[in-house]
């Protein structure tokens, strides 16, 4: 664990996960979000992205950012967070608000904060290396508050249903100034981005963050601003969300790695991780290639876990191919 005090993990788990439906719709017709599931049974890949952030921060500030739609899967999981660092969004609405939105709730508690931002449907087959260059993303925006810290994945092939991000000057060993993102380029596209160094794009980045929230104010400043007054106006009636959800009725979906990332090329570094084993598990055959690929044992059970998943993937997965 990092003894940086003011370290905070917020894990992004208000995704629908649609594109995988056809693994993770339970027998009553009820799509379940990926995050939801387990790869191989066992704990959840939420859960498993918890622990992955126990590494690096205190469990009082470790948060995470859900949809009102989904409580019925998440209020088991996150047990063990503080209330206080759960943020309910009244509706998915893109992932620049779904980001914004707990940020303000972070620094509202620790002005200092830096945050390192872990999406919940991830898979690592070696958990030591992102281990480590979690740590040292931290200590990245530690030393450079000034910049965000993305984690580029070194390709195992090229895949055409992956973002990959160009690195540019070098800064220091692995680490790089940030050329260009090109999102899910044809197959040869991808592999001449591969030969010129070009890395996956993880979507786990960190940042100070009052320095992410100047970089919202400076490219989205209008809902910045609403977004605080609707937090404002709920904050003076107690628990009452009233104001965020009328808000939230006319809120445009925003992306956060088309209006925040790429606008903000000059504030990114990125810090190439190795092979990992890692997969975004965002599509049928992502999963498949994931299961071939990992160890068929279930997920070791951890400590604050309460019950399986609602869905493993790999017996899902299994049926669809008998049924094939």
């Amino acid at each position: 664990m990092s003894n940086r005090q003011h370290t905070w993990a917020l894990v992004l788990a208000a995704g629908e996960g649609s594109r995988l439906r056809t693994l993770t719709t339970d027998a009553s017709g009820i799509a379940i979000p990926k995050q939801f599931c387990s790869l191989h049974g066992g704990t959840s890949l939420l859960l498993d992205t918890l622990r992955r952030a126990h590494g690096f921060a205190a469990r009082n500030r470790i948060g995470a950012v859900v949809a009102e739609s989904h409580r019925r899967w998440w209020s088991s999981d996150l047990w063990s967070l503080d209330r206080a660092n759960i943020t309910v969004q009244p509706a998915n609405r893109g992932t620049a608000n779904g980001i914004l939105l707990p940020l303000l709730s972070i620094l509202a508690q620790d002005p200092l904060a830096k945050v390192v931002f872990l999406p919940s449907d991830h898979y690592f087959a070696d958990e030591a290396v992102v281990a480590r260059a979690l740590h040292r993303a931290v200590e990245q925006v530690y030393i450079h508050p000034e910049s965000l810290a993305l984690l580029g994945i070194q390709p195992e092939e090229a895949d055409a249903e992956l973002g990959y991000i160009l690195p540019g000057d070098a800064l220091q060993p692995d680490i790089f100034r940030v050329a260009q993102f090109v999102e899910k380029p044809p197959l040869d596209i991808a592999s001449a981005l591969i030969s010129r160094g070009a890395v996956w794009n993880s979507f786990i980045f960190a940042a100070d963050g009052n320095t992410l929230l100047s970089v919202y104010r400076q490219l989205m400043p209008e809902i910045v601003d609403a977004m605080e007054t609707a937090r404002a106006r709920d904050a003076a009636h107690g628990a009452s969300q009233g104001a965020m959800a009328e808000f939230y009725e006319d809120l445009p979906n925003v992306d956060f790695s088309s209006r925040i990332a790429q606008r903000a090329a000059n504030r990114l570094t990125l810090m190439n991780v190795p092979r990992c084993g890692w997969s975004d598990l965002g599509t049928p055959k992502r999963v498949a290639q994931t299961l071939l690929r990992s160890p068929a044992a279930r997920s070791a059970p951890v400590k604050h876990a309460r019950a399986p998943a609602y869905f493993s993937l790999a017996d899902s997965h299994a049926q669809l191919q008998i049924a094939g």
